[in-house]
């Protein structure tokens, strides 16, 4: 499978993984402001994006086998790997896999169990209301629930028609991949530096789920953003490019 991406700037690669409904379009800031001293990488996950041809897997692990064959195809070698939401579901599972090859690792908006437990609605609801209601009701319903102001946010707009964008089956298999997915075993393992980013706004990952990352990856380093929810990059996208910067910024 060849995803599509989005690519700019030179040096190090650094590969972003967008999340559930999401797109590598989102990441147009991040592309811009961290192109000056990195190769960076935005794929579009199997039916999203503009990847929308494909119906989309219904493991992290084959989400993760996707990304991986994208990087190889451009002849990347070690690589800084950072996801968002069910993106960071997919690069933790990437980073246990492939760990001689990822030189660190930033775990923005998720958490190490699929199920997110007290997520603004269970997993089961989502594919409920998906089968009623449509990819393009249950895009908008849920854009707004990443943003501290909802559907008034400033990036709002952008992220619910990215979020329109996704191939039905898609939206419905990637909601099977996340319940069933638990990468908790895997955390004790991942020995790369890591920075965990929040929003101590977000609806969708809760402290419990940032909690067992900060406390089960080794050294893992954690930065609170105040004030925003789970589209955080969108929300506050200087003081969330500054933290990922000081992080990528060799010591």
């Amino acid at each position: 499978m060849n995803l599509p991406y989005l690519r700019a700037g030179a040096g190090t690669p650094l590969v972003l993984v967008h999340g559930y409904l999401g797109a590598s379009a989102q990441w147009q800031d991040q592309l811009a402001a961290f192109a000056r001293t990195h190769d960076v990488i935005a794929p579009d996950l199997p039916g999203f994006g503009q990847a929308t041809a494909h119906p989309g897997p219904t493991r992290i692990a084959d989400f993760a086998s996707a990304v991986m064959a994208c990087v190889d195809g451009l002849g990347v070698g070690n690589f800084v790997l950072m996801g968002h939401s069910m993106g960071g579901m997919i690069v933790q599972e990437i980073a246990a896999r492939h760990m001689d090859r990822i030189d660190a690792l930033l775990l923005y908006g998720t958490g190490p169990l699929g199920l997110m437990p007290d997520r603004f609605e269970p997993i089961e609801t989502s594919m409920a209301r998906l089968e009623a209601d449509g990819v393009v009701a249950t895009a908008d319903r849920i854009s707004a629930t990443w943003f501290r102001d909802g559907a008034a946010a400033p990036g709002y707009l952008p992220t619910r028609g990215f979020a329109r964008m996704a191939h039905p089956t898609a939206a419905h298999n990637a909601l099977i991949a996340m319940r069933d997915w638990d990468g908790r075993a895997a955390l004790t393992q991942l020995s790369m530096r890591c920075r965990i980013l929040w929003g101590d706004q977000d609806r969708s990952y809760r402290w419990p789920q940032i909690s067992a990352l900060w406390n089960g990856i080794p050294g893992a380093e954690l930065s609170v953003i105040a004030g925003a929810s789970h589209a955080a990059h969108m929300e506050k996208p200087k003081l969330f490019n500054a933290i990922v910067q000081d992080f990528l910024r060799p010591s």
